[in-house]
């Protein structure tokens, strides 16, 4: 049972589907959130700063693959759904989720600042009797070292008056085999009050609810879960260099060694790290452990190694033109197959290939790309001088002008038998052509 009056009254409406829930940050985790806490059966309103996000929600146009169309129209139409640039109507709402970006400086240094601005939006209008969740990925203790004080500045106080709560966002762009409510949620409350309160929100919301006792645990948990993505990415990354010098084909190693049926999990390597989690949030633990004086050398070697491989990819470009045209990069025209960082999804977050790009250029290559996802190359915080580039036809008259392509991102809907008879040579950084069963001389692995 709840021990306070506001805990029990937010229980019941959390209860009895009449607690209105708000979702602040409406890109790839908070809107599929949204539409799975409507569809959970709340009121859901979402909160965003992007106007061209709330026009497209009342014009019932999707802009995230996870959420098709049809299922956004079906919950605005329903009254279940609703958006908004004002920040005022955080009042109404009872339950509330943060779902903002959290990146790192340019020194790899955890940027908390999307988090502590929300925050303060919150406490401009927090009322006894509302849950407040942080989705976004951070270092552990930052629900209670920077959200309650900034929160508690109103003069509430977390655990009786207000109920603070950490879930870690799971969401896999492309990934047509989960989606928010099957995947199982991690949560945890900053006290007994909130834990249950924590608990029966999302339990209303997903299939399974996995309680774990603090809110540092859960922040710890996403962590772990993407370090352990990153450490082994890099391992066979760091293998691929070493086999092939070896001239062992390290796809094939993988390929062989993922028959064991225990002991062994199969990762592949590629150009780099891409996504809005992996190249990001292992150093959210390398900063905090700092202060602990505990060092983290299996993260911070796996980071070197992850960030190093655009490096190795245009080695590789560069020594395929030179032995196998003879001619140097810096007088060659590149195609760079893809700018998403993963396949089949219109998502250019910490995408490998915009280093590329960026490299390309400064070895004083002629540089273009084709991802049938991505138009154009729009505003980034790392890659301003990359805005505006376009998306090239691909087509026979257009690839034949370049002397290599660099598959980059492996998209499925690719014609890549007539890449290869377009261009003179192709650098595979994704092994597509032996996936696909395209033996063909011109393809270079990297």
């Amino acid at each position: 049972m709840s021990s306070s009056p506001a805990a029990a009254g937010l229980l019941t409406a959390i209860r009895s589907k009449t607690a209105k829930a708000g979702v602040i940050g409406l890109g790839y985790v908070g809107l599929p959130l949204a539409m799975s806490m409507a569809r959970g059966g709340f009121t859901v309103t979402g909160f965003d700063i992007d106007p061209a996000k709330i026009e497209a929600i009342e014009a019932r146009e999707s802009y995230i693959e996870a959420v098709p169309s049809a299922i956004l129209k079906g919950e605005v139409e329903a009254g279940r759904f609703a958006a908004t640039c004002d920040f005022a109507g955080l009042a109404a709402c009872d339950v509330i989720a943060i779902c903002v970006p959290t990146p790192l400086t340019r020194h790899r240094d955890p940027d908390l600042s999307y988090v502590e601005k929300t925050c303060r939006q919150i406490a401009a209008t927090l009322r006894p009797g509302q849950l407040i969740v942080l989705e976004s990925t951070t270092w552990p203790g930052t629900t209670e070292e920077v959200m309650k004080p900034i929160l508690e500045e109103t003069g509430l106080v977390a655990g009786t008056d207000f109920f603070l709560g950490f879930s870690p966002e799971r969401e896999d762009p492309g990934n047509r085999d989960f989606e928010t409510s099957t995947i199982p949620k991690v949560v945890a409350g900053d006290g007994a009050d909130a834990q249950e309160l924590m608990v029966a929100f999302y339990g209303a919301v997903v299939k399974t609810v996995v309680p774990v006792s603090t809110t540092a645990t859960a922040e710890a948990v996403k962590l772990t879960e993407n370090i352990f993505r990153a450490v082994n990415i890099a391992l066979v990354n760091e293998l691929k260099l070493v086999y092939e010098a070896m001239g062992i084909d390290v796809w094939e190693v993988i390929e062989a060694a993922k028959t064991k049926p225990f002991g062994y999990m199969p990762f592949y390597p590629g150009p780099g790290l891409g996504g809005h989690c992996i190249p990001i949030d292992p150093f959210y633990l390398t900063w905090k452990s700092r202060e602990f004086d505990r060092p983290t050398r299996f993260i911070e070697l796996a980071g070197e190694v992850n960030t190093a491989m655009p490096h190795y990819v245009v080695d590789r470009v560069a020594e395929a033109l030179d032995r196998r045209a003879g001619k140097a990069l810096s007088r060659s025209r590149v195609l760079v197959m893809g700018l998403a960082y993963k396949k089949n999804v219109p998502d250019i977050r910490e995408s490998p290939s915009l280093r590329l790009l960026e490299l390309l250029n400064e070895r004083g290559a002629d540089v273009a790309y084709h991802d049938p996802f991505i138009a154009e190359v729009p505003k980034t915080r790392e890659y301003a001088d990359l805005m505006g580039m376009k998306s090239v036809a691909f087509d026979e008259e257009t690839v034949r002008g370049f002397d290599l392509a660099l598959v980059s991102t492996d998209h499925d809907d690719v014609d890549y038998a007539a890449l290869a008879a377009w261009v003179p040579l192709v650098v595979d950084t994704r092994n597509v052509f032996a996936r696909r069963g395209l033996a063909v001389e011109n393809v270079v692995k990297a």
